[in-house]
């Protein structure tokens, strides 16, 4: 071969080899995964007016539900896997949180599950959730308060089965699921039961949302159907140093009335919580709620002072002292009354009866990274054509 064709050859070469590398290049495939470990614990000194007992818990028993004892609500631990096409969660906890969860073997399980994309922004996720109802959530750190309304006390907590996840737009989120029951884990009467969430963000400031509940809880061999509708709706907004969180409950249950066992009884709640921030570490906060529920069909059914037979009625007012040390933590002085109807004399206090309760409590609680966010890159080269669910 003569030098021309020699350097003809090895231009040609080259191209060839430049073609072949960015052809590979154009199938390669990155594949990036994050896995994290985080941590929360939360400890609290509360005092009420109501005499149960040593060691027992507080009517109403979520957050801080033991009287002059120092306590904790809370050490958890979550565990996050998020990767292109599948993702999981586990969360487990302990303390008097835990105590009130599901019934062993499920109760130091707060939430376990795992999602895998079917399609661009559409999701399936299977296993053991928080509730996806409601204004407010569960724990101090997620909440404008530390303690939660009575009507959140009667929301479900905890449910188990299947969620269908769709993001259409950054804005708007929609999940369905199809559920065992009523703040369940394992079901308990073979019926499954349907929920919705829907939230929109209005702007950077706030957002709107609406959840439900659809199902039919009664116990095996029950005959009478006893299909309850609970919706929620909420408002959330924040802007400078004003934080606003505004939401509502109605249910309806089908032969749950009082008089009869043959109509519709109806249950109603609400709530408004107000946070100013006084200072960079320093905010202060109060809620309003109401809760009736007259047939008693979600709370509970007993003879008031006037000889009637009744559910609970009643209303609270909440104010509170927030100092956060650092971002991740937070040190909260709350105070509230609760006030039942005016026959409704349910808590005993040194001997007498009432119709009012009375709370303090203090908690101070933390969240920290034990692994965060670690990072994984995978790329290999694509052997198959693109299914369409990969085009974003």
């Amino acid at each position: 071969m003569t030098a021309a064709g020699k350097r003809i050859f090895l231009v040609i070469s080259l191209m060839f080899s430049l073609f072949l590398s960015r052809d590979a290049d154009a199938q390669k495939i990155d594949t990036i995964s994050t896995f994290s470990i985080t941590g929360y614990v939360d400890a609290y000194y509360a005092y009420y007016t109501d005499s149960v007992g040593p060691n027992n818990f507080q009517k109403f028993p979520t957050v801080s539900p033991r009287s002059n004892t120092p306590s904790l609500n809370t050490a958890q631990l979550s565990i996050q896997y998020t990767a292109d096409k599948i993702r999981a969660m586990a969360a487990f906890h302990f303390g008097d949180i835990a105590a009130t969860w599901a019934p062993a073997p499920y109760n130091n399980i707060m939430e376990a599950h795992v999602g895998v994309k079917i399609y661009s922004k559409l999701w399936v996720d299977a296993g053991l959730f928080r509730s996806h109802f409601g204004t407010e959530f569960l724990l101090p750190s997620e909440n404008i308060t530390s303690s939660v309304a009575v009507g959140t006390y009667y929301e479900p907590f905890y449910e188990s089965g299947i969620k269908l996840n769709f993001d259409p737009t950054a804005k708007l989120e929609i999940n369905l699921f199809l559920l065992n029951g009523y703040n369940v884990f394992v079901d308990n009467n073979n019926k499954k039961s349907f929920g919705m969430g829907v939230t929109y963000a209005l702007g950077a400031n706030g957002g709107i949302g609406y959840t439900n509940y659809i199902g039919d809880d009664s116990p095996p061999g029950d005959s009478i159907s006893h299909l309850r509708i609970h919706q929620n709706v909420f408002w959330n907004y924040q802007r400078n140093k004003i934080k606003l969180q505004v939401g509502g409950d109605f249910c309806m249950q089908q032969n749950s009335d009082l008089a009869t066992h043959s109509k519709t009884a109806t249950m109603y709640s609400a709530l408004a919580t107000f946070r100013y921030q006084l200072a960079k570490r320093l905010g202060i906060y109060a809620r309003g709620e109401i809760f009736q529920d007259p047939d008693g069909y979600m709370s509970t059914t007993f003879t008031d002072y006037a000889g009637k037979q009744t559910g609970y009625k009643l209303w609270g007012v909440t104010a509170g002292l927030e100092f956060k040390p650092t971002e991740e933590s937070y040190v909260k002085l709350e105070g509230r009354r609760l006030q039942m109807d005016q026959n409704q004399y349910i808590f005993n206090y040194n001997g007498y009866e009432y119709n009012y309760r009375y709370e303090i409590m203090i908690n101070a609680g933390v969240t920290f990274d034990l692994l965060k966010s670690l990072r994984t890159k995978e790329t290999r080269v694509r052997t198959e054509p693109a299914a369409m669910g990969d085009v974003e």
